[in-house]
């Protein structure tokens, strides 16, 4: 595997000047894809700008002055991805990392009460010892439950850091989401219609607003309107 990144060769969801550097921090291998999340020392620097250069940010870090999901993280290479909380306790500041409207990363100010529970998506789920029903999540995380109660492609509100599910919100007809990938990566919709299909085709979701995308792209936020605060509209 590579231990390094080219800043041409970056993810276009990172928003980044191209040409100032050669290099930019490679995330490490964890519970995001590399082209779905930023490395915390990156995110330090150049988009809360509480730091100047690298090396400063590898020192904060590493003195567990950041926290990522309840957690404090020490590794600066950390990937931190969608729907990710970033708490920086000594300053009481929160972050909510999500995709803008033009499909780059941005952190978005959180109070203290909503720094408290994140909204996570459903991937797939597996049967394990005991008869216990495991939804595998879209940042790495588990929960085990009784009873299989929850569908694919469904998103929960789960508390940091105890992961109690909080809400429960269904890829269902009405429901808003965001988009995550594609050419409308970052764009607020309703879902119109959804029908599973058995066939090795991708199964499709279609929007109120008049398109459509494939069921990895869609991550549900909430019922009649979002429940997370998105990313404000840049100016043109």
């Amino acid at each position: 595997m590579k231990k390094h990144l080219k800043r041409l060769a970056a993810p276009r969801s990172w928003p980044l000047p191209r040409k100032t550097n050669v290099w930019v921090v490679r995330p490490s291998p964890g519970p995001h894809p590399h082209n779905l999340a930023m490395p915390l020392a990156v995110i330090m620097r150049d988009l809360l700008h509480h730091c100047d250069t690298g090396r400063e940010a590898k020192r904060i870090i590493g003195s567990r002055n950041i926290w990522v999901d309840g957690r404090p993280v020490s590794n600066h290479k950390h990937p931190v991805g969608l729907m990710d909380v970033i708490s920086i306790p000594d300053m009481k500041e929160h972050y909510r990392f999500l995709l803008d409207s033009r499909g780059h990363f941005t952190p978005v100010r959180l109070t203290d009460k909503d720094a408290k529970w994140k909204m996570v998506r459903i991937e797939n789920k597996t049967t394990v010892k005991g008869g216990l029903i495991q939804l595998n999540l879209h940042d790495g995380k588990n929960i085990l439950l009784k009873k299989n109660a929850y569908k694919t492609g469904d998103t929960l509100k789960i508390s940091l850091p105890e992961q109690k599910i909080l809400g429960h919100y269904p890829l269902a007809k009405g429901n808003s989401a965001v988009l995550i990938a594609g050419k409308h990566a970052g764009k607020l919709v309703h879902v119109d219609d959804y029908t599973p299909t058995r066939n090795p085709k991708e199964n499709v979701v279609t929007f109120q607003e008049g398109f459509a995308t494939v069921k990895n792209n869609v991550f549900i936020i909430g019922k009649k309107s979002p429940e997370i605060k998105l990313p404000e509209v840049p100016a043109v």
